[in-house]
């Protein structure tokens, strides 16, 4: 399970005004959930997702996984719990120009400190189900923005993460490309990841569990999705 309690996270502006990216924001996104954020650029979405992800710290509130505090940890353990723990989906792939598809794939098994051959096959099981292992020896600029998102979704979910985070995971892909990542999602949370993911767009409900709507870095109240539709 993830959970956040009363997360506050502030921003000096170059004008001198702070913006609450986040206003006491509370969530909890059971395992076995997809949860939705939607929001408006701005809105402060992201920001609860890197939160959520401890790559920023909140300067009031708490994660908490499966009940432990983790947003507290020291850096090194927060790396640690990241590795052990969290899987990360970006708008904008984050693939290494210089790494083929599949050492792409593999750096999440590295950062883990995990290697041999079954970590390998496993990267290239994972290519296959997303439909991309002809590609496994090609380099990011030789791939298609579909392509990319395909890789950058095996490298998220490489060591089995409990937790899965995406930040506008189809905002740079065709409808077709979009459904396989969408499909991707319903299927980690099906077998029982907690994911969470941020979007501005209001067809991103479709089979989630729970929809949120955040607006001036505030979360609103859970829309129940019966029969695992949007409402």
């Amino acid at each position: 399970m993830l959970e956040a309690r009363g997360l506050v996270k502030s921003y000096r502006a170059p004008a001198g005004a702070t913006i609450r990216a986040l206003d006491h924001v509370d969530l909890r996104v059971p395992a076995g959930s997809l949860a939705v954020v939607l929001g408006a650029s701005g809105s402060g979405k992201s920001t609860l997702l890197n939160v959520l992800g401890l790559l920023e710290d909140a300067d009031e509130g708490e994660v908490l996984m499966d009940g432990e505090p983790v947003s507290t940890l020291s850096r090194r353990a927060r790396s640690r719990a990241r590795g052990r723990h969290l899987g990360f989906v970006f708008q904008s792939f984050l693939l290494l120009p210089s790494l083929s598809a599949l050492d792409n794939v593999l750096l999440a098994a590295r950062y883990a400190g995990r290697r041999g051959p079954e970590v390998r096959r496993r990267a290239r099981e994972l290519l296959a189900q997303l439909g991309v292992l002809e590609r496994e020896g090609h380099y990011p600029p030789q791939l298609s923005g579909g392509e990319q998102q395909r890789v950058a979704f095996c490298r998220a979910v490489l060591n089995d993460p409990p937790v899965l985070l995406a930040d506008e995971p189809t905002g740079n892909l065709d409808d077709a490309n979009g459904e396989v990542i969408w499909r991707a999602l319903r299927d980690r949370a099906g077998a029982g990841a907690a994911v969470v993911v941020v979007s501005h767009r209001a067809d991103a409900t479709v089979g989630a569990d729970a929809v949120y709507r955040m607006h001036q870095g505030r979360l609103g109240p859970a829309s129940p999705m019966p029969g695992g539709g949007a409402s």
